[in-house]
């Protein structure tokens, strides 16, 4: 058994990086593997289901290891979104922010950049994020609502892949 104490934080980060990208890939070989089985209305559609129970197993861990309060508005959701597993991998920003409100924008998605690199259309994310942020959202702060203001298949711009406002 490694002893984790022994690694150095250079290790630790590069293990961190690679169980994203274990938890990353899993989760688009388990969406390809119902998509070529079933179709991909279906694959969708058990996507949605799973990441409706995932993003808030992963709220409340985020919250919990890191000191964030059930409803600490919108502070306490653009601290645990910097936490987020896959936001290792992505290049994301929060813009636009007021009072009761902010922008979050994923500007370099990994997955859309594999396919985009692969001369593939972009995946269309859209039902399973709207699940994924809203409820995300809601379980930091039940009063934050959020909005898709663009995300595949939409149009975009080169700038960015998908946009969510938060508000309370």
């Amino acid at each position: 058994m490694i002893n984790l104490d022994d690694l150095s934080r250079k290790q630790l980060v590069g293990m961190l990086d690679d169980f994203a990208k274990n938890w990353l890939a899993h989760d688009g070989l388990w969406f390809q593997a119902v998509e070529k089985r079933y179709g991909m209305d279906v694959a969708i559609q058990c996507d949605r289901a799973a990441w409706e129970h995932f993003t808030v197993i992963e709220a409340k861990r985020i919250m919990k290891r890191h000191n964030i309060p059930q409803g600490s508005g919108l502070s306490g959701l653009k601290k645990a979104l910097g936490y987020r597993l896959y936001s290792r991998l992505n290049k994301q920003e929060i813009i636009e922010e007021k009072e009761r409100s902010f922008v979050f924008r994923m500007n370099d998605c990994r997955v859309q950049s594999a396919r985009k690199r692969r001369g593939l259309l972009d995946f269309p994310c859209k039902p399973v994020g709207i699940v994924e942020y809203s409820e995300f959202a809601r379980a930091i702060d039940p009063r934050i609502r959020t909005t898709c203001l663009n995300c595949p298949p939409d149009e975009h711009p080169d700038e960015f892949y998908c946009a969510w406002l938060f508000e309370i």
